[in-house]
Order: C-alpha cells, then structure tokens, then sequence
C-alpha cells in the first residue's frame, strides 16, 4: 500500500466550520449586569436566536466589595462550542464571547441579541473565523 501524501490525507479531514465573535461593552445598567436571572435569560435567548443548542449552563455571582455589587459570569457549554458572559459593575463593563462551530449557527446574532439586552453605551466587536478551510 503507497504512502499518503499530505495533500490526500488532508483532503479527507471533515471541513469544520468556526466562528469566533466577541465584544467589549461599555456603560452598562449596574442593576442589569448584576441580576443573575436577567443575564441567564439572556444568555439563553442568545442560544436561541443564534440556533445554538445549550448542553449545561453555569452561572457565578461573586462577592462585591467597597459596596459596590459583584460581577456575574455565565457560561454556556454549547453543542456547537460555547458562550460566556463576564460583567465587572464597577467599571460598568462587560465581555461577551461566542464560538460556535455549527455550520448552521449564527453567532454574530446571538452576539447581536445580547447587546440589545444590555444597551450598552459603546462597545467593541471582534469576529475571527477558526475553521480549518485554510487547510487545502
């Protein structure tokens, strides 16, 4: 049996699809980037809307501190990868982060949908593409 080339093995590795968008926003409501429950809801609306499928939700509210209340993070382990959310109210900041490598995900509108909930003043979006088309 002759030995494979690089070029016919990799011709038979599957096409993986990824989509990596995430943002930074800026001017946040303290009261909404404290509320567990808004942000788990919102988060899940997200997977929704972005066809995404949820496998296990974690969530974290940490102590504040200097009376100011503590941040929340939400993760979303999904089938397609995942989707976290880190709120800091001290600096009315938070990050969101969506990679998804479902073929018929859309996680520039889940990434969309979150920024409606939380209307943030500004915010900076990032978006980079993780497949491994660029192997042929």
């Amino acid at each position: 049996m002759a030995k494979q080339t690089g070029k016919q093995l990799q011709s038979q590795i599957r096409r993986i699809f990824g989509k990596h968008v995430y943002g930074n926003m800026y001017g946040l409501n303290e009261l909404q980037i404290t509320d567990v429950d808004f942000l788990t809801k919102t988060v899940l609306g997200s997977a929704k809307i972005g066809e995404m499928h949820i496998v296990e939700l974690v969530t974290k509210k940490f102590q504040g501190y200097n009376n100011v209340a503590g941040g929340v993070s939400i993760i979303a382990l999904i089938e397609e990868s995942h989707i976290a959310l880190h709120t800091w109210p001290e600096s009315s900041y938070a990050t969101v982060d969506i990679y998804s490598c479902g073929e018929k995900s859309k996680p520039e509108a889940a990434y969309k949908y979150i920024m409606e909930k939380l209307s943030p003043k500004k915010q900076k979006f990032f978006s980079v593409d993780r497949g491994n088309s660029s192997m042929s």
